[in-house]
């Protein structure tokens, strides 16, 4: 008895030392400021005001910029834009065409705001966090997001 307890200790002990964290990727500050700044230059140069938040992978703001002359709603909606790309790792887009094409029960699914305008942030297949982007019609809000997430792209040394 005491030499099988002996030996599943042992095991026990063997299989913890090589038990390892993972090196999770993460948004930092520094990424998330540079996102934005992508989204705020496009919008300067389509004469847009925005509303832009960006989330992290656990569905926290890390950072929101509201540019002048934005009307107080984009802020939620921004918030809720990032809110849906995250939860379910796809643009936002993609439900406003599911909801234009006859899916009205997604109007009710909890955490769904199907206007273009929210996307996540992907790097190597995992999703970091999202942005929301709004001010502008649905179409201007989705321009303004892509500009961002490309600028995620290229920091991230992605196509």
């Amino acid at each position: 008895m005491r030499h099988s307890l002996l030996i599943a200790l042992l095991s026990l002990i063997f299989q913890l030392s090589f038990a390892q964290l993972s090196n999770k990727p993460v948004l930092t500050l520094d990424i998330v400021k540079h996102v934005a700044a992508a989204a705020e230059n496009e919008a300067r140069a389509n004469n847009l005001s925005m509303a832009i938040a960006i989330l992290d992978d656990g569905g926290h703001l890390l950072y929101f910029s509201r540019m002048d002359n934005v009307q107080l709603g984009s802020i939620d909606v921004a918030l809720e834009k990032a809110r849906t790309a995250l939860y379910f790792k796809r643009p936002t887009k993609s439900y406003q065409d599911r909801v234009a094409n006859g899916e009205l029960f997604l109007l009710k699914v909890p955490n769904i705001i199907p206007v273009e305008g929210g996307l996540p942030l992907i790097y190597n297949n995992q999703v970091l966090g999202s942005i929301g982007i709004s001010g502008g019609t649905p179409q201007q809000d989705g321009l303004v997001a892509q500009a961002a997430v490309k600028a995620f792209h290229a920091l991230c040394g992605q196509q």
